[in-house]
């Protein structure tokens, strides 16, 4: 790859009106479909993408054969049509079942197109094998809110030449963070302009390399211009600003072409309007969408602090996010101050660090002469704030110790426990899901200092979580890079990582990882054992385990509003809205109580 010139952004062209001439003239054969000189195209051409089905609509002679196809869409799924010469005569034909995407589509002709040279360390990319988890593969897709492929499909692609599936592999972990498609249009309509489209190109929001989206979208378009064909086009919601910058980016330019699709559930939002909840923030109105899904009635008290109330026939329950009525007061006092919570759970027989309320200097240097290394903590607050971990010094604790007082006046040590920072969700009195979160951490590109790594890899958490993920550049940042013995203002070398944060709570920067599958049976009874002893529906809890598949734990804390965000793909939503309207399950959910 040969590296792109950078632009002055205040040089940059405008976007090419799609209606001028000149782009008009560049579509060809999309408008004119099947009578053509030459080669001739294939008729009726609906393309099996996992996801569902992408329609050629210039392939199809009678618009209401496509409205009629496209009313055949199986449930799950999300049928496209494409390049349909007379989008408003097929809406015609089923106008309350099909509507025109708000969608806009981007070409990028290859004479165009400028390579870079500047591949990121840490991460490869290549073609998907039979070996790859699908499982997680779909997960990303459904992080992102994707419709994911359906079973088996992947193992169908050595059948499909006119797809291409690429996958972005970090090179330490071998895990999958991004995955893109191709549609070679030659092989799937013997296409006479000789085209080819990217769809369904998703990055893993937890990843902590940059550009994931970016460096797929090039090998994918190097490898369809190495087989030969003249152009890309893809498809991209009009409000989609980052990702429109990329394409611009990249030398892509919009064209008049329109996307028909099925009304459903998916896709409800592009055709119904804007959510009356659009202001609450993500953990909320996940809830508020699953509850109007099942025709219970939203009403927003207080968007900025996320409370809503939920209504069906003559029950009404208010909730703050995932805390609702159904947590007392009395549970609720008890995840509040962490000692209480640690004292319940010892009764209980669960494993738990040993912790000591700060009185005075002599205690803590016991208590840290006892374990060497320890956590400092408020008794009261949430999202990690005061929490420092791993000090060891008897100087690094008593500053903890008045920093963290700046959030409670109740300060504890707490024995420093390693391994795995494991959250489990626990929701009427089941396990719905476990995750593993992992403190943030930056890869150097032998260019940029620390300061301005963490502030980028900052920028994108906060846009993968709508802003809910943030890493400050605080005295606990500085003291974590400063022990891996740089500073913020240095330079990283190519390729070194480095953790930014000890602590891995998702609001400064943590990751999370679903194992739900992997979990030990026993850390599952200690997750139930807990909200039992605590007497709450609805909890967060906290472990730190060296292996979520092995039986040893200790239980950190407890969070009587635990986010349901990023659990996909478990139900945690789902199950959250069981627990306020057990009667709204569908039958098929009740029976597999």
């Amino acid at each position: 790859m040969t590296k792109k010139p950078e632009q002055d952004s205040s040089q940059q062209k405008e976007r090419q009106n799609p209606m001028d001439p000149s782009v008009m003239a560049s579509l060809k054969h999309w408008g004119d479909p099947l009578d053509l000189p030459g080669e001739k195209m294939r008729e009726e051409v609906a393309l099996d993408c996992g996801w569902g089905r992408l329609i050629f609509g210039q392939t199809f002679r009678d618009p209401q054969k496509l409205a009629q196809l496209l009313r055949k869409e199986r449930e799950g799924r999300r049928d496209i049509a494409l390049y349909v010469r007379e989008p408003h005569v097929v809406l015609s034909y089923a106008p309350q079942d099909l509507f025109m995407d708000p969608s806009l589509t981007y070409r990028l002709d290859f004479s165009n197109y400028q390579e870079r040279d500047d591949f990121p360390e840490g991460m490869r990319i290549r073609e998907i094998t039979p070996q790859d988890d699908q499982r997680r593969i779909n997960r990303l897709h459904m992080a992102r809110h994707m419709v994911p492929a359906y079973d088996g499909f992947y193992s169908k692609l050595p059948d499909k030449p006119e797809l291409t599936v690429l996958v972005a592999e970090e090179v330490a972990s071998g895990e999958i963070i991004g995955v893109v498609t191709g549609v070679d249009h030659r092989e799937a309509i013997n296409d006479p302009d000789n085209g080819c489209s990217l769809w369904a190109l998703v990055s893993d929001p937890q990843a902590q390399i940059s550009s994931v989206g970016e460096w797929l979208s090039r090998a994918l378009i190097e490898l369809m211009r190495d087989r030969g064909r003249a152009f890309m086009d893809l498809s991209v919601m009009h409000d989609n600003h980052a990702a429109i910058h990329l394409y611009d980016k990249l030398n892509f330019e919009q064209v008049p072409v329109y996307c028909l699709k099925h009304k459903n559930s998916i896709n409800e939002k592009l055709f119904i309007g804007q959510d009356p909840e659009e202001e609450l923030n993500i953990y909320a109105r996940l809830i508020t969408k699953e509850a109007r899904r099942r025709g219970i009635g939203v009403e927003v008290l207080d968007a900025e602090g996320g409370f809503f109330r939920l209504s069906l026939g003559g029950r009404w329950v208010t909730c703050r996010e995932s805390l609702s009525e159904m947590t007392s007061a009395v549970a609720m006092s008890r995840c509040d101050d962490k000692a209480v919570t640690r004292r319940l759970l010892q009764k209980e027989g669960l494993r738990v660090p040993e912790q000591l309320v700060v009185s005075d200097e002599a205690g803590i240097e016991n208590f840290l002469s006892r374990h060497h290394s320890v956590v400092v903590k408020p008794a009261r607050g949430e999202q990690g704030r005061g929490i420092q971990v791993g000090l060891s010094s008897l100087d690094e604790v008593s500053d903890a110790v008045d920093a963290a007082r700046f959030y409670c006046d109740k300060v504890l040590l707490e024995q420093c426990v390693k391994g795995e920072d494991l959250r489990i969700i626990v929701i009427d009195y089941k396990v719905v899901a476990a995750a593993v979160r992992r403190p943030p951490k930056i890869i150097g590109d032998g260019d940029q200092t620390i300061g301005e790594l963490i502030e980028r890899l900052s920028r994108r958490r906060a846009a993968a979580t709508d802003g809910e993920s943030t890493i400050p550049l605080d005295a606990e940042t500085e003291r974590c890079v400063a022990r891996a013995g740089y500073s913020l203002d240095e330079i990283l070398p190519r390729g070194e990582w480095l953790q930014v944060r000890t602590t891995a709570n998702l609001h400064t920067g943590g990751t999370i990882h679903d194992v739900t599958g992997e979990l030990h049976p026993v850390l599952s009874s200690a997750a139930i054992r807990a909200a039992k002893a605590i007497e709450i529906p609805v909890v967060g809890l906290d472990f730190m385990v060296p292996d979520v598949s092995g039986p040893d734990y200790a239980i950190i804390e407890a969070n009587e509003r635990p986010g349901l965000a990023n659990h996909e793909p478990q139900p945690t939503v789902e199950c959250f809205v069981d627990l306020l309207f057990p009667h709204t399950r569908s039958q098929k959910e009740r029976s597999n109580k």
